[in-house]
This record gives structure tokens, sequence and C-alpha cells, in this order.
């Protein structure tokens, strides 16, 4: 192409800025670059350096002598050498999102449970057009209805979602939260730890079915399903089984309608990549798990044709703008954030944990047993640093595989539980558990009476289930207990947030945090296209750095 301009230098633009225009100076640079609602022009002085501008105008090739693209001393405009479109949040992943579930930007902060994510995170982010899972994992219904209509009454409109998860050992748990939902017209949940469909996900999504005045399928439902293998995600990619639609027809749970429009849509509406998380994970890493659930959605999207095409969004290992902007660059339809949650002041975790959280690195994390599955050996990703949680917990499940019951442990090893982990003896933690679970699932006592492995399971559970709640709670003299879930994404927030006011866990605000991420993300969006056009910038300004307050 050309060049508009009678010399020997080229530009890739055909612009030109007036120099009266211009700012020179770093202050200027870095204010104009953070303005994603104008464009910027850059251009490249001899004497002044770099100079940048929001105003610029069609080049006239007559208004340029030999000199002044270089110079400018004997022409008053110069040519623009980059430029940056007025792209900010809003540019960063999938509107449908955004449309879906009425929020300003494609990003949600998921559940953690045991109220972890708590109503006052909830309604925050809420309020700030954010959207936010409640962490009813591990709460009995009572609790979960309580949370239900607080966050409806500070949330009339939304958006706000409720946390789904997987208990393949307390079924009655998970039956019971679909029906809340329902009752209360919960319409969005996000489903965790599924290793398959239960009758519990396809009965909440189906019974939201229904037909407009123009025909189209109405989702009422929606789902956001939190996968890590593409089995599972294939699953929630596919429409509803038929066998398990039949039987909920059966029993009357859903109508015959329904059960024929749950076979034309998807289980689920988005699809969270779950990588390296908190809590539950397969430490997959992202930039493996994410093109391969980009290349099955659209395989799926391919075969079944759905009106609305399926989404794919990323968490776990998201933590920085810089993790943000690389998971919407590989083509993420949105972002979840997990552990720098928790951190903040509006989470549902005690002051000493989440002081202990601010100062957590990347290496402090590892894995522990997970108490909803326990028995069939699944972990989570838990802090190690501050805690001795991982290895008692890691302990209790060497023994439960090694032994048959309570009373074949050594006596030896025996005491040390009791007297080191558990501060009791075992009979009576036993008779604590079968109150525990009475609230919460009684069959689990009736199966376990006659079944002394599984009863051993219970107990070693009660220690699991409770150390979550004295971290939350901050049970004074079991501070070295405290089973505090985070991923290393938290760590890399921490060392991003070193030097700013950040860095104080009294000072972090969940909509402080989600939106220096993600106007991170989008101003670092702007520094890549502006360098990738050949402009070195100053080493200040590429990166994002957390000095006031966005909230």
């Amino acid at each position: 192409m050309k060049s508009m301009i009678k010399n020997e230098s080229l530009t890739p633009w055909p612009w030109q800025v007036n120099i009266s225009k211009l700012a020179f100076d770093l202050n200027s640079l870095a204010s104009q670059l953070k303005d994603f609602s104008q464009c910027c022009y850059l251009v490249e002085h001899n004497d002044k350096g770099l100079g940048i501008s929001h105003d610029a105008e069609i080049i006239n090739p007559e208004s340029l002598t030999p000199s002044s693209p270089t110079t400018g001393k004997t022409s008053n405009v110069l040519p623009v050498s980059a430029f940056a479109p007025a792209l900010g949040t809003q540019s960063l992943g999938d509107s449908h999102f955004r449309r879906v579930h009425g929020v300003k930007y494609a990003y949600y902060a998921g559940a953690m449970a045991n109220g972890i994510s708590s109503e006052e995170l909830v309604i925050a982010l809420g309020k700030a057009g954010i959207l936010c899972s409640f962490g009813a994992a591990g709460l009995i219904p009572s609790r979960v209805e309580a949370a239900i209509v607080r966050i409806q009454a500070a949330l009339p409109q939304g958006p706000y979602a409720f946390n789904l998860i997987h208990s393949p050992s307390e079924p009655a748990l998970e039956r019971g939260s679909v029906e809340l939902f329902l009752k209360h017209q919960v319409r969005t949940v996000e489903a965790s730890a599924f290793l398959g469909l239960t009758p519990h996900i396809v009965y909440y999504r189906a019974a939201g079915l229904s037909l407009d005045s123009k025909g189209q399928i109405n989702i009422a439902n929606k789902v956001i399903a939190k996968v890590s293998r593409t089995e599972v995600a294939t699953h929630f990619m596919q429409p509803a089984p038929v066998k398990i639609l039949q039987k909920l027809k059966d029993e009357g749970l859903i109508s015959s309608e329904q059960m024929e429009l749950a076979q034309q849509v998807p289980m689920a509406d988005d699809i969270t990549a779950e990588a390296d998380s908190g809590g539950h994970t397969d430490n997959r890493p992202l930039v493996t798990l994410l093109p391969t659930l980009l290349a099955l959605k659209d395989n799926i999207q391919k075969q079944y044709q759905y009106p609305t095409p399926l989404r794919v969004g990323a968490g776990g290992g998201i933590g920085t703008p810089d993790a943000a902007l690389a998971a919407f660059n590989m083509g993420a339809a949105y972002i979840v954030t997990g552990s720098v949650n928790q951190a903040c002041i509006e989470a549902g975790a005690s002051e000493h944990t989440r002081k202990l959280l601010s100062t957590t690195e990347m290496a402090d994390v590892t894995m522990a047993p997970a108490a909803d599955m326990f028995e069939m050996g699944v972990k989570l990703q838990v802090i190690k640093r501050g805690t001795l949680f991982p290895m008692r917990a890691n302990k209790l499940y060497d023994i439960y595989t090694r032994f048959d019951s309570i009373d074949d442990i050594p006596a030896d090893e025996r005491e040390k539980l009791e007297q080191q982990v558990f501060r009791a003896s075992l009979d009576t933690i036993w008779q604590g558990t079968v109150k525990h679970f009475n609230e919460r699932d009684p069959k689990q006592i009736e199966r376990a009476l006659n079944h002394p492995k599984r009863k051993m399971a219970l107990i070693f559970r009660w220690y699991l289930g409770l150390s979550s709640r004295w971290s939350n709670t901050g049970e004074v003299g079991r501070e070295m207990d405290y089973q505090i879930w985070a991923g290393p994404a938290l760590g890399a927030f921490n060392q991003w947030a070193k030097g700013s006011y950040l860095a104080h866990y009294q000072q972090r605000q969940a909509v402080d945090v989600a939106k220096h991420i993600l106007y991170g993300a989008a101003y670092l969006n702007r520094i890549n296209f502006i360098t990738s056009q050949g402009i070195k910038l100053p080493n200040e300004l590429l990166r994002w750095q957390a000095n006031q307050k966005m909230g």
C-alpha cells in the first residue's frame, strides 16, 4: 500500500495529529491509555519522544513536508505511528453471556462452599452488575433458604446464582437444594463437582422450559456447569437423557411438553472449563483444558444446531489481569474467579483466614481429601501454610484405606487421633456425627449402623466438614485445623497486588478486585495492540497498576 505522505517513510495509518493536541509526559500517556471510551493515536517525535492524543484527522498529503514526520520542525502535524480503538471491558468475552445473565461484564465470581461465597458477596457484586454464585454446598436446607430470601430481597431483578454441588454420598441434600431453587424461582444455578447427570439437575433444567408466544423455547432455569473433563462436559452440552426425563415425567415432576422441549436444548447454557482452582479440582492446565472444551463445543453445536450457541468460559488460575486476558484471548466467553474473592471483606471467612490468604504464595497450596467425596478418594486444593489440616486430613484417609473399622485401628494410632485431631474420644465424636447427619441426611446414619467402614468414614468426615466451618467462624484454638480452599491464582494475585492498597486484606472489596482484573485485562489488551505495531512503550506503562479504588 502506498503512503499518502510524499516522503521516504511509510505510515501504517491514514491519520495525522496536530502537535498542539499531543501529550508527551508519562502521566498523560498513562491516563489516556486507560480511557477506554476513546481511541488513542500515538506519534513518534525525534525531540520529544512518544506522544499521544485522543484526536486525529485524515491525512492531507499536501500538509506535510519531507522533514515534518520525524522532526515536527517545519509542520504542525505528525503522522500516526500506532492506533488503538475504543475497546474496553465490554469488548472482552461474549456479549450473549452478558445479555442472558443481565450483567455488565463477561465475568462471574464462582461459588465457595459453606457460605464462603456469602450473601454479602453475592449482593455487593450483584449491585455492581456482576454475577456471583452463593456457596450453598455443605449448608443445611434452612440455611440455604434463608440465603435465598435475603439475596432475592436485595437483588429482586438479579443478577445472582446459587451453587448446586453433586453430592453422591448425600443425594438428599442435592434433591433438597433443587426443590428449594424451584420453590423460590432461583433462575440460575452453578452446577459443580458433577461426574455425570443426576435426576436432580435434569429436573431443575426441564422444569423451567416452556414455549413463548412465538413458539420459541423459553429457558427459565439457566445452568452454568463447572467441569474439568470432556466426558462430563459432553453430558452438559447435550440434551438431557430421555431415560431420566421419562422417569421425571412418570413421577409427575415435569410435563410431556417439558420432556419434549428438554430434548431440544442443552443441559447447560454455559460450560466453565475449571482448571487449577481452589477446592474441588483436577488441577488441569487451562491452556490445554480450555481449547479442548472449545473444540468439543464446536462439534456438539454443529451436531445439534442450537438456536443460541453454547458458551465455554474459563475458571481456575485466574487471579490477575494478565491471566484474565490470556483466557479471553484463548476464546473464553467469560471468566470465573474464586480464590481471590475469599480474601475479600465480604467473604464468609474469618479475619484470621482472610489475613492468612492475603499472604499466600503460589506454592503454598496442596491437595487434601474432600469431605463430601471422602470414600471415593476425591481431593481438593487447600492452603498448606499456617495450618496442619492437609497433613491430618491425608492421615485420616490413609487410615481409612488401611482398616475396615474404628475398632481395627491400633490403640496407639487411635490415641493420637483422639488427642491431636479430634480432641475427644471417637465414641463421643460418633455421637456428634449422628446429630450432625440427622439434620442433613438421616439415611447416612441408617446405612452406617451395620457397616463399620462407613461408620469410620462418617466419623472422619466430621473432622473434614467442621474444619472448614472453623475457618469460616474463626474457631479459637482450632487455627491449626483450618481447612482453607485456595488455588495458585491467589498467590499470583498477592504477588501482583504487592505495593498497592490491595496488598492489605482489609482493603479488599470484591467489586474493586473484579474491576481491577477486568479493567486491567482491557488495558493490557490495548497495550498489546499498540506494541504489536512496533511502538516501544515505557516500562512503567506495560503493566496495570492497582493504584486507586475502582468499586
